[in-house]
Parts: C-alpha cells; sequence; structure tokens
C-alpha cells in the first residue's frame, strides 16, 4: 500500500496550526458536515442539540457550507406542533472518487459521488497481454467510465487502484503480482495516475476487498473484532480487519498467505505454496489429474460438482483442504473470530464452506466462524470506492472551504 487505508481525520488543528477563530470555524464546519453525513438529514435545532453548539454558530457554519458547495437543503419537517424546519445534507455533488480493481481476467471501473453511490462503471475483459496494455485499458475504462458518469476528469478528487501484490513505494511499484506478468516494473502506476489526471492510491485487492466486504457485506453489523476475508480465485491472499480498521503489516504485506510453502511430497519433492495448489489453475490441474475431460475452468469444475459429477466432487473437496491449510495459519496467527471466503473460487462457498470447515478443523483446534461473501466480486471494487471516499472528504473540504475573519 502507498499508504495504510484511512479513516476519516477531521482536518481540524495540528501543532503547526494554534488555534484561531478562523481554525475554530473550519472546526465547526467539519463538524456539522460528517455529523450529516452520518446521521442523515437534520435541521439546525437538532444539530445544535446533538453538538453542543449554539444555534447561531449551526446558522453561520451551515451558510458556510451550502456557499462552498458542501451542503444543501434537503426538504422540510413538518411538526404537529411548532416551526416547519429546513433540513440539510452533505451535497453528493460536491466532488467524484474513481475505485478501479485490477485482475488478470478482468477490469472493474466505478465513479460514486461523495455520498457513496456509484453514478457510472465498467466492467470488462482485461486482455492486455503486456503490463502497459494493461495499464493503458485501466485508464481507458476510467476515462469511459468518468464520461459516463458526466463527470470532468478534474472533478475526480481521488482514485484508489486495486491491485494484486504488494505497494513498495520506494520503487513505486509492486511485489508479488505473480498473476500479472510484469506487473512488478516501477512506473506502470505512474504511468496509470498521469492518464488518470488525478492523485491515486493503490491498495492490494485481498486489503480492499475486506474492508469492503466487512463494511457493507457479510461483516456488517457482525461486530467481529478481528474479521479476515479470503480472497481465493486466480490468486489467494487474506485481508484482515481489526475493530474496523486494516491491518497491514510493517510492510503491507499481511495476509499474503499464497506464498506459504507446504510440506514437501512424500518423495521428497517441493509441495509447492498454497496459491499453486488452491488457486483457480490448481482447481483445474486436480480436476484433470482426476480425470475430468474437455476444456475445463475452475467455474465448470464447481458447476460440474454442484451437479453431481463425482469427479468434479473430488477436485472441490481436495482444494477446500489446501486451502483449509491457509485458513489454519490465519487462524493460528490471527486468531479471527470471522473468515469470509470471497473471490472467484469464494462464489462456490456452497460447495466448499462445509468441507472446509471441516479441513480447518482437522487442521487446529481454532475455531473461527465461516461465511460466504456477500457481495461476491464487488467486494475489492466497492472497498477501493469506500477507501477513495475516506480521502476525498476531507480533500473536497479543504479544497471548498475558505473561512474569512
Amino acid at each position: 500500500m502507498s499508504r495504510d487505508l484511512p479513516t476519516t481525520v477531521p482536518p481540524g488543528p495540528t501543532p503547526a496550526q494554534p488555534w484561531n477563530r478562523q481554525r475554530l470555524r473550519s472546526n465547526n464546519e467539519w463538524l456539522l458536515l460528517e455529523r450529516l453525513r452520518l446521521g442523515g438529514p437534520s435541521s439546525r435545532a437538532q444539530l445544535a442539540r446533538d453538538t453542543g453548539l449554539s444555534k447561531p454558530t449551526v446558522s453561520a457554519a451551515l451558510a458556510a457550507l451550502e456557499q462552498a458547495g458542501l451542503a444543501r437543503e434537503a426538504g422540510r419537517f413538518v411538526p404537529e406542533r411548532g416551526r416547519t424546519a429546513v433540513l440539510y445534507e452533505p451535497d453528493p455533488l460536491a466532488g467524484h472518487v474513481l475505485g478501479v480493481d485490477i485482475g488478470r481476467a478482468r477490469l472493474r471501473v466505478a465513479v460514486a459521488d461523495l455520498a457513496g453511490d456509484i453514478v457510472a462503471r465498467r466492467d470488462i475483459p482485461n486482455k492486455g497481454r503486456t503490463a502497459n496494455a494493461v495499464a493503458d485499458a485501466v485508464v481507458a475504462a476510467a476515462r469511459e467510465t468518468t464520461a459516463e458518469a458526466g463527470v470532468a476528469a478534474a472533478d475526480i478528487v481521488h482514485a484508489v487502484i486495486a491491485t494484486p501484490g504488494v505497494w513498495d513505494e520506494e520503487r513505486r511499484g509492486v511485489r508479488y503480482a505473480t498473476s500479472l506478468p510484469g506487473w512488478g516494473r516501477p512506473g506502470l502506476f505512474d504511468r496509470i495516475a498521469a492518464g488518470l489526471e488525478t492523485t491515486i492510491t493503490v491498495g492490494n485487492d485481498a486489503n480492499l476487498a475486506a474492508l469492503g466486504e466487512y463494511t457493507l457485506g457479510a461483516g456488517r453489523g457482525s461486530g467481529s473484532r478481528m474479521f479476515a476475508y479470503l480472497v481465493a480465485g486466480t490468486g489467494l491472499g487474506v485481508g484482515v480487519v481489526k475493530d474496523g480498521e486494516p491491518l497491514l503489516g510493517a510492510h503491507g504485506a499481511l495476509g499474503e498467505v499464497g506464498m506459504v510453502p507446504l510440506p514437501p511430497h512424500p518423495d521428497g519433492t517441493p509441495g509447492g505454496t498454497v496459491e499453486q495448489v488452491a488457486a483457480a489453475e490448481a482447481v483445474v490441474r486436480t480436476a484433470l489429474d482426476l480425470g475430468m475431460t474437455g476444456p475445463l475452468t475452475a467455474k465448470k469444475v464447481f458447476d460440474e460438482a454442484r451437479a453431481g459429477d463425482p469427479l468434479a466432487a473430488a477436485a472441490v473437496h481436495r482444494a477446500a483442504g489446501q486451502l483449509a491449510y491457509a485458513l489454519a495459519v490465519v487462524s493460528a496467527v490471527l486468531d479471527p473470530d470471522l473468515i469470509v471466503l470471497g473471490g472467484g473460487i469464494g462464489g462456490s462457498a456452497d460447495l466448499l464452506l462445509e468441507p472446509l470447515g471441516q479441513a480447518l478443523h482437522r487442521l487446529t483446534p481454532m475455531r473461527p466462524s465461516l461465511a460466504a461473501s456477500r457481495l461476491g466480486e464487488e467486494a475489492v471494487l466497492l472497498g477501493a470506492v469506500a477507501t477513495a471516499l475516506d480521502l476525498a472528504r476531507p480533500e473536497v473540504f479543504e479544497r471548498r472551504s475558505s473561512p474569512t475573519d
């Protein structure tokens, strides 16, 4: 990651910015804007009660937010008794963000307003045969999506790019992106940033998927204190969220369980890595080894298993056993209370969860709950959008608010 996945931090004073009247007004405006975002449309009187600010202070701050294009009227509340109250809400059109999910098979792009509503999106095959071709395809898809949303490039405040591998800030490139040949070459993401004409943050796809699933999917309302999301598809990785915050590790590589080596085979030959034996290509190899014929994909193997093919069922069962090894490592190190299965292979959780749980229980005394992803293949993209919003909201506020003494 180029930075930790951020939470929204009020753009308030720092030790280098001493308190003054202008800064106080700015913080009051931010406080009200966040209150409206989190609590929904509200009146001046209600905001005063909720924040402890005086009614004149609230009125002045709302007027400044309206003038800056950060807040707008959202209707009126008519009580049984008393005066009609004007309701306010953040203006979702104050800025837009871009989320991008780069996978070996597909590219997904979405433009969202500041309320988090997706206003345009693309989901296209990744036909790039070189790293440069993939980077250029990302830029082209993003431009098309932005145009469809009716948004100028300058109105995209921030873009978050989800990719396999781990971002290396010094090299300005990713490491360990084995599913995308040549993807680790420095300069690719600078090429994308130049093409998008906006600031970008690069994030690991598993970390972003975990954040998306935790906030919007299977983790929402779960109360999970240590949440893990297994992305199983063309690659293999785990994203972890602790008490609502992503865990990334010292170098951003936490959760790269696909690189974990397996024990040697009985004949002494290397056992390979978890990714080599449990990702999509491994499912196909296993099915062929067991006697299935014809052109196969992991999806077809799972579909055949669902239809009752015994060879396909055996391949799925073996895949569950290999995935369980990865989850045993995660369980021993992090002790998650909930693990969600996602990604392309994770889309067949109806077949995997039971044998996966059984295999996990044979490997470790840990007993995390297992669940299927609710967001499916959207988890990475939605996590990228959510992260872009966290970055963009305070930036938009700083750009648009210009309090005066």
